[in-house]
């Protein structure tokens, strides 16, 4: 069965969802991001994706404290990204708690950086992560949209780096709750079959999960659907348990 991962993405440290990665239209929905987990993880999550979205937009990790309680307060298995730019920057991620970093901008910006890093601490340890905006790639907290083409870029990930784990993120649909991008996420996965993909973006019911697990991606990443009541964690719970 699909791996549902929620999302918790942080700005000051409370718990926001954006719509269409705009930080002009952020929605708050908990001034306690620990709260938040809590409840995932009494209803059977084991895995949070935390990006740090202060850090994403200026290039200088932001919520590094957020990270720290989480960490030594649940059990969850907490990939954290947003604003890693050095080693050093790594090594503080991991010294807070998180079970992986995860990079995007990074990755078109600094591909051999990033390498470096998979090389030294394990390709488990890094999620690698590309936003997508009418199948080009976005960077920079999804603020830059640039002319690359995902899937060209995909097939040289797998090809020349050996990348068997992504996620990718539909920003076209990330807080819209209207619906996966199934045709992206199937057409990658037509081309690229052995690659472990992370759908996120769009996700507004349990069916949109059921859709993506029959068309073969590994694992899902949502939020504002959890947030708005529109996915319960005991649907989650049930679903995780089939």
């Amino acid at each position: 069965m699909i791996q549902v991962i929620p999302a918790i993405d942080i700005i000051n440290g409370k718990c926001v969802r954006l719509f269409q990665g705009d930080f002009s239209k952020t929605n708050v929905y908990s001034d306690s991001p620990l709260d938040i987990a809590k409840k995932f993880e009494e209803h059977g999550i084991t895995r949070l994706h935390m990006v740090d979205l202060d850090g994403a937009k200026t290039g200088k990790i932001s919520n590094l404290n957020t990270l720290k309680t989480i960490s030594t307060a649940t059990n969850l298995k907490i990939d954290f990204g947003g604003g890693i730019r050095t080693e050093e920057d790594v090594i503080a991620v991991f010294e807070a708690g998180a079970e992986q970093i995860n990079l995007g901008s990074l990755l078109i910006k600094s591909p051999d950086k990033v390498f470096s890093w998979v090389e030294k601490y394990g390709a488990d340890k890094i999620l690698l992560g590309i936003d997508v905006y009418q199948e080009k790639i976005a960077i920079n907290g999804w603020q830059t949209k640039t002319n690359i083409e995902l899937l060209p870029f995909l097939k040289d990930l797998a090809s020349s780096r050996h990348i068997k784990e992504i996620f990718i993120t539909d920003i076209s649909n990330d807080g819209a709750m209207q619906g996966v991008n199934l045709q992206l996420y199937k057409k990658i996965l037509d081309h690229l079959p052995e690659l472990k993909l992370i759908a996120s973006g769009g996700v507004s019911n349990i069916q949109d999960i059921l859709k993506l697990a029959a068309i073969g991606c590994s694992g899902v990443i949502l939020g504002k659907a959890i947030y708005e009541g529109k996915i319960t964690l005991e649907e989650l719970r049930c679903l995780q348990s089939a």
